[in-house]
């Protein structure tokens, strides 16, 4: 966890076919992502903002992370919660 107790966001996200720690812990970060797509942001500002990576400094980290967060969202809003009614994460 961060200063501010925000987890730390990983490289790239999970791309399992069920519900990890770290998709419970990141919710808040794949609704924003969700929202930032919803409103047409800028992909560089959201990473920013959101995944805390500066994509100038590291435009191809930031790129990567980006694509598979916003991916792991789709696939939450689509199938993973689901698997927060069942419960969530097996631990």
């Amino acid at each position: 966890m961060t200063k501010l107790n925000l987890p730390v966001v990983a490289d790239v996200a999970p791309n399992e076919p069920t519900l990890t720690s770290y998709d419970e812990q990141h919710l808040v970060t794949y609704w924003r992502l969700l929202d930032a797509e919803a409103d047409g942001a800028d992909w560089k500002e959201v990473v920013r903002i959101v995944l805390h990576i500066d994509p100038d400094r590291e435009s191809t980290r930031a790129r990567d992370a980006f694509d598979s967060h916003l991916a792991r969202a789709k696939w939450m809003a689509d199938q993973g919660y689901r698997h927060l009614l069942r419960g969530g994460a097996n631990k």
